[in-house]
């Protein structure tokens, strides 16, 4: 492991509902090695996505600091915060975030053609990123028409085609039958070991913690205690 890649400092999220101030986040240190893979544990409502949403800049804490690659995430304006996620940051999600007018390929391609690399490369790209999850045959077809572990692979390849530094995944095999969620961790310690990428996931399943170099569990919106795992599942 090398130098950190993400540093977070002294983290704090507070949600004002209008009756009462819910501490989400209550001050959180974390420090992640680049390529490390870290899973995110805890009861429903400890502030585990809420930490991942924070980290990876898609919500602003209320208090502290969040270090990506030593930049500050607080010194970035919206707009270079948008293109900083798109360029260097994955996302995967539970129940895949599919634009279910498009094909496969064209979900894959939209973080190159939003972050401006043009059309051909962008399809270029996405092809390649399908091929390497295993749906190079499935390119032309649309979310309803895959199964979910396809579509889950399909939100992989998405996550990978910009070739992020950081992969943030919340609850990725919450929606999959057991096989087709052990399929998919396999294909994401696959990509962290060949491609040195940053995984960040978050997770209620033991079984997926376990194959990652590091566990992360959470109680009321603080960290309760840490696991090391000697081979990373």
């Amino acid at each position: 492991m090398s130098a950190p890649i993400i540093e977070v400092r002294r983290l704090v999220k507070t949600y004002d509902t209008g009756a009462v101030l819910v501490q989400a986040l209550r001050g959180v240190d974390l420090t992640v090695e680049k390529g490390a893979m870290v899973a995110i544990m805890g009861p429903s409502g400890c502030g585990k996505t809420t930490l991942l949403n924070c980290v990876s800049g898609i919500d602003d804490p209320t208090s502290g600091e969040v270090y990506i690659e030593g930049t500050n995430l607080a010194t970035l304006d919206d707009n270079r915060k948008t293109e900083y996620r798109a360029k260097r940051m994955g996302f995967i999600f539970q129940f895949y975030n599919l634009l279910p007018v498009l094909s496969a390929v064209e979900n894959v391609e939209l973080p190159l053609l939003v972050s401006g690399t043009p059309p051909r490369e962008s399809r270029e790209r996405a092809l390649a990123a399908l091929a390497r999850v295993g749906l190079a045959d499935w390119a032309t077809h649309r979310p309803g028409q895959l199964s979910g572990g396809q579509r889950q692979r399909t939100t992989i390849a998405r996550a990978l085609v910009n070739d992020p530094a950081i992969v943030w995944a919340d609850e990725p095999t919450g929606d999959l039958d057991t096989k087709t969620a052990d399929d998919i961790m396999s294909l994401m310690q696959e990509l962290n070991r060949d491609q040195q990428q940053t995984f960040v996931i978050v997770t209620h399943d033991p079984a997926i913690a376990a194959r990652c170099h590091r566990t992360i569990h959470m109680v009321d919106g603080v960290i309760e205690r840490e696991e090391v795992m000697a081979a990373g599942g």
